[in-house]
């Protein structure tokens, strides 16, 4: 073999190698949830409601955005009409999108997030009561912790921010410097580390593409050196 072919090999070791390290790149990315676009998250307390104007269990009327009541409709002090997102509570994940204003006066004191009652049935356990407008089997239990994730902000007015009390009017005023979006997961390059340290499948192919990278190289390089010296 020549010193040119011996060239050559290094040349295509190195070319393959990177290209490996490459796809699994491009592997671990595709893997990742990226067309979801995450604007904003934050926890909070919620509570729930079923405003169907029938006036019953303190209804206050038809939702504020014009659409019926339904299950996945929650009411927001602050976020616009039509804001789209999910909640998780104890595992469970659930979409929701705001339809109507509130909660009023408890807003003042943290509860932020006023879901449909079949969402919050759905999310403690429990049965929800068309003829009481009630959640039944969880023990008469009327707020619980959520984690929120909004991915879609609505048109109109309101704070596109983490959310504040009703009586501050936000939800009145027109939003045009929305909250810049959490940094996606797994966006930082991680340092360079030793095979076999990683501690997920992903790390381990790049681990491992990394080492080829330099025992490739090396060998291909006293390979070289040889064909030179011959």
């Amino acid at each position: 073999m020549s010193a040119r072919s011996g060239l050559r090999t290094l040349a295509l070791l190195t070319a393959c190698t990177v290209g490996a390290l490459t796809i699994a790149g491009t592997a671990a990315h595709a893997d990742s949830n990226t067309d979801e676009k995450v604007l904003l998250k934050g926890s909070t307390t919620a509570s729930y409601f079923w405003d169907d104007a029938s006036g019953r269990a303190g209804d206050t009327g038809l939702p504020a955005s014009g659409k019926p009541m339904q299950k996945g409709l929650a009411a927001s002090p602050s976020w616009p009409l039509m804001t789209e997102g999910y909640v998780i509570h104890d595992g469970k994940k659930l979409p929701f999108f705001v339809g109507d204003r509130g909660p009023g006066v408890p807003s003042n004191n943290g509860v932020m997030l006023d879901l449909d009652g079949k969402t919050f049935a759905e999310l403690t356990g429990g049965t929800f009561n068309m003829d009481t407008l009630g959640v039944d089997g969880i023990g008469g239990q009327g707020h619980i912790k959520v984690d929120y994730v909004i991915t879609k902000w609505g048109p109109g007015p309101g704070k596109k921010n983490y959310p504040v009390p009703f009586s501050t009017g936000a939800w009145s005023e027109r939003d045009d410097n929305p909250a810049e979006p959490p940094a996606a997961a797994g966006a930082a390059v991680p340092r360079a580390r030793e095979a076999g340290e990683w501690s997920d499948g992903t790390g381990a192919v790049v681990a491992s593409a990394v080492a080829a990278v330099g025992g490739g190289v090396a060998l291909a390089s006293d390979r070289v050196r040889n064909l030179l010296k011959g």
